[in-house]
């Protein structure tokens, strides 16, 4: 999982040379890899309708990081068995320089190499048409999603119910796949087959007993036809009008009889239903994991876009009219953040003098601040002026 820091400056002389300073002092120290993080020049509308949309980008990128977050854990979810290779299908792809277009590259290099999509969110358009395009379709891939996992995940369930059923012992499981016709005596009018659950312990018990536990069983019907941890099933054939006494008396001996009565068109109607199952889980596997590679994709690339949407609304807010500022992606490297914080703070302090004292005490920033501040991806910790705090997936 990788950090990203997104810091907004002024673009004037004065404020280009503390990027400038910020880059060496980073640079030396080793304090984090910086990349410029380039933003198209937006209709800006009024400011009104600026300060709208920063609200509205603000939910829009909570709900953009949500719905990431939930596709990549339904990666890992259809992925199942393969779970450790998920993060080999989280990949990008578009939206880079012309020669790495058609490339999936991983979210960090989509991240450090970005730039701004111009066919799918034409900068010309106002900004709250670029907006607007985003969020639906984010609200489509999430309605899609939904779908096609509810679809999934109840086939998933229904295979997981019949296996389950085919597994524990020999009180609770199916018996479909354990017995076969040969085992009972069917079709007679006087005679039924029953199965017994017998202890282990208790084997030798029941080859003597059986016969005498009732009157009317069939000498020498019993046979070992399964077998778990616990205890064996037996076959005992009897006559059908001492069934209720022969059950009592198996009882008294610890022997437990379990309900169960042959029927093909049962077992035929189960079997076929899990291999049914089965196929159909095995089709659906390809196109939905396919579908969420691809619309993961997309998601990641709208969230980034949004960020950027982010950067500049807050910046132009904060900065004012004409728009004029730069923007930078920092990656922090590790164990340097409170470091790199310091950094910044010094460097542009001269921004906003109050802000910069009081972040080291309270950790929050003034709203009146002029340095872009904006937050994402619930990454723990202090803000401070300038930055987009975020981690990839």
């Amino acid at each position: 999982m990788s950090e990203f820091w997104l810091i907004s400056a002024p673009g004037d002389k004065e404020n280009l040379q503390a990027l400038e300073r910020m880059n060496t002092v980073t640079s030396k120290s080793n304090l984090s890899y910086n990349t410029k993080f380039m933003i198209p020049d937006f209709k800006v509308g009024t400011l009104d309708s600026l300060v709208g949309l920063s609200d509205e980008l603000g939910k829009l990128d909570a709900f953009a990081e949500s719905l990431i977050r939930r596709m990549a854990q339904s990666v890992v979810e259809v992925m199942e068995d393969a779970k450790g290779m998920a993060q080999e299908n989280l990949l990008a792809n578009g939206g880079l320089k012309e020669k790495m277009k058609c490339l999936k590259i991983d979210l960090t290099s989509f991240v450090t190499h970005f730039e701004w999509d111009m066919a799918k969110y034409p900068a010309k358009q106002p900004l709250v048409s670029v907006v607007d395009t985003v969020a639906k379709q984010l609200a489509q891939i999430e309605t899609d999603l939904k779908s096609r996992m509810a679809s999934y995940n109840t086939l998933k369930t229904n295979l997981e119910n019949l296996e389950r059923k085919s597994m524990g012992n020999l009180f609770t499981r199916t018996l479909s796949d354990i017995v076969s016709k040969e085992d009972f005596v069917l079709d007679s009018e006087y005679l039924i087959t029953l199965l017994v659950i017998v202890p282990k312990q208790s084997y030798t018990q029941w080859q003597k007993t059986y016969e005498s536990l009732s009157d009317m069983v069939v000498p020498r019907s019993t046979k070992l036809i399964a077998e778990d941890n616990e205890g064996g099933l037996f076959t005992v054939t009897l006559f059908r009008k001492v069934i209720d006494d022969f059950k009592t008396k198996a009882k008294e001996n610890k022997f437990t009889v379990r309900e169960y009565y042959y029927d093909e068109k049962e077992i035929k109607r189960e079997r076929e239903e899990m291999s049914r199952l089965l196929s159909d889980k095995k089709q659906q596997y390809g196109p939905l994991l396919r579908w969420l590679k691809v619309n993961f994709s997309e998601a990641f690339i709208a969230w980034i876009h949004i960020k950027a949407l982010r950067v500049f609304v807050e910046s132009v807010l904060r900065y004012g009219l004409p728009v004029n500022f730069q923007a930078v992606l920092l990656q922090p490297k590790k164990s340097s953040t409170k470091r790199l914080r310091e950094v910044l703070n010094s460097v542009f302090r001269h921004l906003d003098q109050v802000a910069a004292a009081s972040i080291l005490d309270v950790g929050t920033r003034s709203r009146n601040s002029r340095v872009s501040t904006v937050r994402s991806a619930s990454l723990p910790g202090r803000d401070c002026p300038g930055t987009v705090l975020g981690r990839l997936l």
